[in-house]
């Protein structure tokens, strides 16, 4: 039996809210997507895997910091110095381009920077791995760049995989499962046409793997969500965060190999909303109110407090970041929204 192991995880979002010069002394959330990010590679060496995929949004911002773009290649080139091929898709909040450096351009890192396939052999399983960056209305454009890189698939290839960073009708996200139906920035399940084996992508931030079109007829690939490695918005509060392991296994007496996944847990802070209403608070009671909400949390928790409705001057006056701060543990984030201000954020979206 040949087989071949790929470690898959999307959307680590590095650099967020990791500030270069920070103007206060606080705790920051970076450092949770950073070390979730080393927690996934770092079983690369554990779990013995032949082949890593990054499905896109590897950075939070465009413009990114130097030591930002070195803290996120290090444990890549690592692996890639010790025979492991790496490969990543440019995502949308990286604007379709990942930062051109030293660290590029080693022999075992690949950037989907354009529409690409390359052939892999791995304990004898011939891989086609295909991919393309985050492409703006794609809905259209689908068909012709599946088409164009279905035409460079090696006819000799076992499994055929395509690498990207874009939303496909029926996945579902958001606390109330909203689901993507239609759009420009949609692709839709009758484009999926079956000529690749499995799809890997990036963008939705739920683990999820898809089967069926919204008519709940078959889909002619499947699509593996890792979803992201940590919580970016309260919208994402109560999903479970972590990368994908697949195993492509191939019998000597079998035509085809067979694809198996195991979704990996990472650990994430507990991240909890609450709404008070603004008429509720005045200059004597705020302080109770709001410190008697952390008393209960795991201090480590990262909080959203949302004012309702109008507020009392005076009261609204004292709600300042550092009144916030002065109330809650330093262990916490914590975000305050109150109507017409914009919100005093520890750095969550």
């Amino acid at each position: 039996m040949s087989l071949s192991r790929i470690l898959f995880l999307a959307d680590s979002h590095l650099g967020f809210d990791t500030p270069v010069h920070p103007r206060i002394k606080r705790r920051r959330r970076g450092e949770d997507f950073f070390a979730n990010y080393r927690r996934a590679l770092d079983a690369a060496r554990l779990e013995e895997i032949d082949l890593v995929i990054h499905g896109g949004d590897m950075f939070s911002h465009t413009k990114v910091p130097p030591r930002v773009i070195m803290d996120a290649f290090e444990p890549l080139i690592e692996l890639a110095d010790d025979g492991v091929p790496v490969f990543i898709v440019p995502g949308n909040h990286e604007r379709s381009k990942i930062p051109q450096t030293l660290f590029t351009m080693h022999k075992n890192l690949h950037v989907f920077s354009e529409p690409l396939t390359y052939d892999l052999s791995i304990d004898d399983i011939r891989i086609s791995l295909s991919g393309f960056p985050y492409t703006r209305n794609i809905r259209d454009s689908f068909p012709r760049i599946v088409s164009s890189l279905a035409q460079g698939i090696s006819s000799t290839s076992d499994v055929r995989i395509l690498c990207m960073h874009h939303v496909v009708e029926g996945a579902v996200v958001g606390v109330f499962d909203y689901t993507f139906k239609n759009g420009e920035e949609v692709i839709r399940g009758s484009d999926l046409t079956g000529d690749f084996d499995v799809i890997l992508s990036g963008h939705i931030h739920r683990y999820q793997i898809l089967t069926d079109d919204l008519d709940g007829q078959p889909l002619g690939s499947h699509v593996y969500y890792p979803g992201s490695i940590e919580r970016t918005t309260y919208a994402e509060r109560n999903e479970v965060k972590g990368y994908l392991i697949l195993e492509i296994k191939k019998e000597s007496t079998s035509k085809r190999p067979v694809l198996s996944h195991q979704f990996i847990p990472l650990p994430t802070r507990p991240m909890v909303s609450f709404d008070i209403t603004g008429s509720s608070l005045t200059v004597k009671n705020m302080a109770g109110r709001i410190s008697g909400l952390f008393e209960n949390l795991d201090p480590d928790s990262v909080v959203r407090i949302a004012i309702r409705g109008e507020i009392d001057t005076k009261a609204a006056q004292i709600l300042t970041n550092e009144y916030l701060r002065s109330l809650a543990p330093d262990t916490m984030n914590v975000t305050l929204i109150i109507p017409g201000r914009q919100p005093h954020s520890d750095g969550t979206l």
